[in-house]
């Protein structure tokens, strides 16, 4: 018996999970849906869905495990169009970069029995230096030597928390469960403050006075630093997650300022000294975070509880079993 898995958000994150799952054809199938009909379709080309379905009722309604890959700004009106077809006994997993503003629409709308997990993908090191969007920057190995970080809503059945970790072992990534507040305050230093940072030197230095023959002398520096910017394709969803975690992104940019502050001194100073401990001291943090980053030998998983990695029939059996408790 094959079980439903629904893809909703068909970017580099959807297609990129329906592609490592292609392996399991016997076991899986693969709905996705996304706004973009286009996205869907090219990730259905790719070998990532079996099917595209463009109604998000349609597409769920079968499913035992739905995936919500979308940008933050479009999740909670999915989980509301989407609510009263999911079938009792149902995971509903979101891949948003931050927790608590999408826990509180979970509780809100999903019915009683539709288990809402929340998963943070951190993605294989070898693109940690890809800016590419979209089905066309998927790759099956995407998660591989990765992490997911799990937050699971109090009351949640140890099924679905388990089904969770279980999906994330078999996409190649490692596992932390975590409070969606700790995780919040994580990813608003270091998923959004690097996004803001790319708006800031951005909205500091283009149409400035100079700029005109000034970007012609861009370079490295300048496309790194900038570089961030991309990742706000959507920047709605930038805004409302730094908005939803505003406590957290607005104690990372007074330390952020504070640093520059202390740059800025430094310069005005003509402290030579100083300037060179503040920069070595950065260089050094660069490259002890890059190690441990390619490495991805945390030494956090050695308290982690450890879960084996199950066979793939018995993730997906699991799923079966959650929907025959309810015939």
């Amino acid at each position: 018996m094959t079980v439903q898995i629904t893809i909703i958000g068909m970017g580099q994150v959807g297609t990129s999970i329906g592609l490592s799952l292609a392996q399991h054809q016997d076991l899986v199938f693969r709905v996705g849906h996304d706004k973009e009909l286009a996205f869907a379709n090219q990730a259905k080309k790719m070998g990532a869905l079996d099917r595209v379905d463009i109604n998000i009722p349609h597409a769920v309604e079968e499913a035992g495990l739905v995936i919500l890959a979308l940008p933050l700004d479009q999740v909670q009106d999915t989980l509301k169009s989407m609510a009263q077809d999911l079938r009792e006994e149902v995971v509903v997993v979101d891949m948003t970069p931050v927790k608590e503003t999408v826990l509180s629409w979970a509780i809100e709308f999903l019915p009683e029995k539709r288990y809402y997990i929340g998963m943070t993908p951190v993605i294989n090191p070898a693109y940690l230096q890809t800016h590419d969007s979209g089905p066309e920057a998927a790759h099956a190995d995407l998660f591989q030597n990765g992490l997911m970080a799990i937050v699971a809503p109090r009351g949640t059945p140890s099924q679905a928390i388990k089904l969770a970790a279980d999906l994330g072992k078999l996409l190649g990534a490692e596992h932390l469960f975590i409070e969606p507040n700790e995780l919040d305050s994580m990813m608003a230093a270091t998923h959004m403050l690097p996004q803001l940072m790319a708006a800031a030197l951005l909205n500091a230095t283009v149409d400035k006075p100079g700029w005109r023959e000034a970007r012609m002398l861009t370079g490295r520096p300048f496309a790194e630093g900038s570089g961030p910017a991309v990742l706000f394709d959507q920047t709605g969803a930038l805004a409302q997650a730094a908005l939803g975690a505003r406590e957290h992104m607005t104690r990372n940019l007074d330390n952020l300022i504070d640093q520059l502050n202390h740059l800025r001194n430094d310069i005005r100073s003509q402290d030579a000294a100083s300037l060179t401990l503040h920069l070595e001291k950065a260089r050094k943090s660069y490259e002890r975070w890059w190690n441990e980053r390619n490495a991805a030998n945390w030494s956090m998983a050695e308290t982690a509880p450890n879960i084996e990695m199950p066979t793939v029939k018995e993730i997906f059996g699991r799923m079966v079993g959650m929907r025959r408790k309810k015939e």
